[in-house]
């Protein structure tokens, strides 16, 4: 909080004495008027505006809430090329990677189940990202902290992460790049935007991705393709469409289902070569999706506009995998046992979306105002076909080696099948009370239902709720701002009680209150702040009647206190950095809860441009984290001691088409495990690093 005040009050006299004009936009993309807007330089850390908080553009400064922005320049500075590695370095997130192929995230001490394209909510349906999500598609990722009552029907009080989808550009422009790294990594770029006919009114966009990789884990092997293609429409001067489509892949050869065991029979803790591996040779996960959308945006005149959005998501996964359970024994080996499974499901989700957004006269003062509804149906299906062979002993060693033969899938089946559907209205208003004062408010009412079942378990469930969002804004000066919010938020859960009856919701609660710093004529943006979220009813199992499980709420609270900052520090040097402290992250007894988190995180990216040697840039990436721990039972207890983790960048311009970006991650070849969400984990890549090499026109 002291480096934050110290930039806050140091920026805001380096602004006092400057009248310099605000920069001119030096980019020709075109972005998405429901999302951003305002000027920004192509190699900027930060944005102008934003509307992943609250439904109405607003600046950084003017948002009463947390808010980090992954921008397309650092994601290319420190080829963060998959989701996993953009939530690294943003601030206040902790990746919780359990297995090859499948993540689970956390801000503020709760599970993200929050994801969105474009500001359209797509529900989740399993708390996790599978596969490796590319991010070339994205023109920048937006990351809100706490509840997120305007923008998400349901959810829980952790953070939404919104991903803003590259759109045609007013002009030509093309760029391609290899990327060749360590593990025979290469991977293949390619991004395409220009007019489709004589006057301009009808542009397209298209990006390919071919990345493939052996893995420092054994017998892993990743493999991924991408294709995005998107076209803007001007029907008028005043009514644009935009129709896109996805096509990815990813395919993964041997990839680890759970991970490896993190300690021994007689309660010491294992330690093996970051490259062991728990997989069968014959092991694949593959997960192709489809996703189309139609978005069509017209000005009403007056100020006001109004915008459609449909989207269509259709996802298949397959797999053959051996997940290995048991506790092994110490200088011996054994004791771990096979479980095989083949594995099959389907999930199609519709989407639909319509806002009114405007501006009305009321007291002499001019106010912002947005209104709509949004309606979501998800279809999941899923078959398991159990291996023969389970509970078969993997003697001495052999439960790492891969050699555990392909059984048949016919001993047993189960599987899921269900729907989720969501309708919410939602009103936002922004009232400019004074100059210096502007209040923001509005209302989110949701119903959420779910029918059928899931290995056996009902999934039905019932909710209504309306939440209330509530946030102020005090302009101190023309630089800095305090604020503070709360917002509310709730998710039905299908989890039943000893009698039987589902339990009520989940309710989310976040209040917080900050200072806001925009410097600089806007190019950093710098806040401070301190909250406190609450999660209430979550499911917890509690006994079983016979042999169904029953569950009981339970509450859990964290508070504490977070620094970010991002954007241009002075000419050529880029930042974006971040600091969360967990103060309190306890239970209904005030018992600490969610140990696998992090209590406390930092994140810091920077590059800085050579003022000697213009087309040099260079930079780093560092992340720290506490300790975590997680109680294995029997006072056995797995501990993963604090650490940090560097990575290096070099970027050089041969002319204005040709680049080199060198990247080197994990410098001091840090070992540590990747989570401890689970009981079991595995251990985070070593040393590694990559070449780019890159075309652009």
């Amino acid at each position: 909080m002291l480096l934050a005040l110290s930039l806050i009050y140091s920026g805001l006299s380096f602004a006092a004495d400057t009248d310099a004009p605000a920069p001119a936009d030096s980019t020709d993309t075109q972005m998405q008027t429901i999302t951003v807007s305002g000027t920004a330089t192509k190699d900027a850390y930060t944005a102008p505006s934003t509307k992943s908080a609250g439904k109405l553009d607003l600046s950084l400064r003017e948002t009463p809430q947390s808010v980090s922005v992954v921008t397309r320049a650092l994601m290319d500075d420190f080829k963060l090329d998959n989701i996993n590695a953009v939530l690294s370095t943003t601030t206040g997130v902790t990746v919780e990677r359990v297995e090859t192929s499948r993540t689970y995230y956390t801000s503020r001490g709760f599970d993200i189940v929050n994801f969105q394209y474009d500001g359209v909510g797509q529900p989740t349906t399993t708390g996790n990202i599978g596969g490796d999500l590319d991010t070339a598609l994205y023109e920048r990722i937006d990351v809100v902290r706490g509840a997120n009552g305007l923008m998400a029907s349901t959810g829980n009080p952790s953070a939404t992460v919104n991903f803003i989808r590259k759109r045609p550009t007013a002009t030509t422009q093309a760029s391609a790049s290899v990327t060749v790294g360590s593990w025979n990594h290469y991977r293949a770029e390619g991004d395409v935007s220009t007019k489709l006919n004589e006057s301009g009114s009808v542009a397209g966009r298209v990006v390919l991705v071919h990345d493939q990789a052996n893995s420092y884990i054994d017998r892993y092997s990743p493999k991924k393709d991408v294709a995005y293609a998107v076209v803007d429409a001007h029907l008028s001067n005043d009514t644009l469409l935009t129709v896109g489509h996805t096509y990815e892949t990813s395919h993964n050869k041997s990839p680890m289902w759970g991970a490896l065991p993190l300690y021994y029979t007689d309660g010491t803790p294992t330690n093996y070569d970051v490259s062991t591996s728990t997989s069968a040779s014959w092991g694949y996960w593959n997960i192709d999706t489809n996703s189309t959308f139609a978005e069509l945006n017209h000005k009403l005149g007056n100020g006001w506009a109004i915008q459609g959005t449909i989207n269509h998501i259709d996802s298949k996964a397959d797999s053959a995998l051996l997940y290995v359970y048991g506790t092994p024994v110490k200088d011996v080996g054994g004791g771990l046992y096979a479980y095989p499974s083949q594995y099959a499901s389907k999930q199609r989700q519709t989407l639909a979306d319509i806002s009114v957004d405007g501006k009305f006269n009321l007291g002499g003062r001019q106010h912002d105002l947005s209104f709509g509804y949004s309606w979501s149906r998800s279809r999941v299906s899923d078959l398991s076909l159990y291996g023969q062979g389970i509970g078969t002993e993997m003697l001495g060693q052999s439960a790492f080696d891969g050699t555990y033969p392909m059984p048949t899938f016919d001993a047993a089946t189960d599987g899921s099948s269900y729907e989720d559907y969501r309708n919410t209205l939602f009103l936002a208003a922004r009232f400019n009370l004074a100059d210096d004062w502007k209040l923001l408010t509005g209302l989110n009412s949701t119903r959420a239902r779910s029918s059928g079942e899931s290995y056996g378990t009902t999934k039905y469930k019932s909710a209504s709720k309306t939440t209330p969002y509530v946030g102020v804004v005090y302009d101190i000066n023309r630089d800095l701002s305090a604020y503070a919010s709360h917002t509310e938020i709730f998710n039905p859960q299908s989890e039943t009680d000893a009698n039987g009856v589902p339990l009520d919701p989940v309710e989310g609660k976040t209040t917080e209150a900050g200072l806001k710093a925009a410097l600089f004529n806007n190019k950093l943006n710098v806040s401070g702040a301190v909250f406190k979220t609450k999660q209430d009813n979550t499911a917890e199992q509690a006994g079983y009647v016979g042999a169904k499980a029953y569950y009981r709420g339970v509450n859990a609270e964290s508070q504490g206190f977070e620094f970010d900052s991002s954007g241009e520090l002075t000419k050529g040097w880029q930042a974006s950095a971040g600091f969360t402290r967990l103060t309190s992250l306890k239970g209904d007894q005030g018992q600490a809860v969610r140990t696998y988190v992090p209590r406390s995180t930092l994140r810091v990216n920077t590059t800085y441009q050579l003022p000697g040697v213009p087309q040099l840039k260079v930079g780093g990436t560092l992340a720290w984290q506490s300790e975590i721990w997680i109680d294995q039972g029997g006072g056995i207890k797995t501990t993963q001691e604090s650490y940090a983790t560097l990575g290096l960048m070099a970027h050089y311009e041969f002319n204005r088409n040709l680049s080199l970006n060198l990247n080197l991650n994990n410098v001091t070849d840090k070992k540590y495990l990747t989570s401890l969400y689970w009981t079991q984990s595995l251990y985070a890549a070593p040393r590694n690093g990559s070449a780019t090499l890159s075309w652009k026109y």
